[in-house]
């Protein structure tokens, strides 16, 4: 499974409590402090929450890099929990 560098790059202080909350499940504890994730759907979903107010393996999250980034990798666990549902439909 891939991993990806999440980095906390802009305060959240202004911002919903849901984003704060968001921000700390991530294990982010200050400005500029980086931690690694398992590349799944939950940490894409959590980052695309906050990505005004982090960067992906050093690429802001809200830029379009990022987005193309995020749709041309799929993580191993949906495509493998695609593939059986589908072997289980087939029997």
């Amino acid at each position: 499974m891939s991993r990806i560098a999440v980095t906390y790059r802009k305060s959240a202080i202004g911002y919903k409590r849901d984003q704060k909350a968001t921000i700390a499940a991530l294990g982010l504890k200050k400005l500029n402090h980086t931690v690694e994730h398992d590349d799944s759907p939950a940490i894409r979903g959590m980052v695309h929450k906050v990505r005004h107010l982090v960067s992906i393996d050093g690429i802001p999250a809200d830029s379009p890099q990022a987005v193309a980034f995020f749709a041309s990798t799929v993580p191993a666990v949906g495509a493998a929990a695609t593939a059986g549902a589908a072997s289980t439909e087939a029997e």
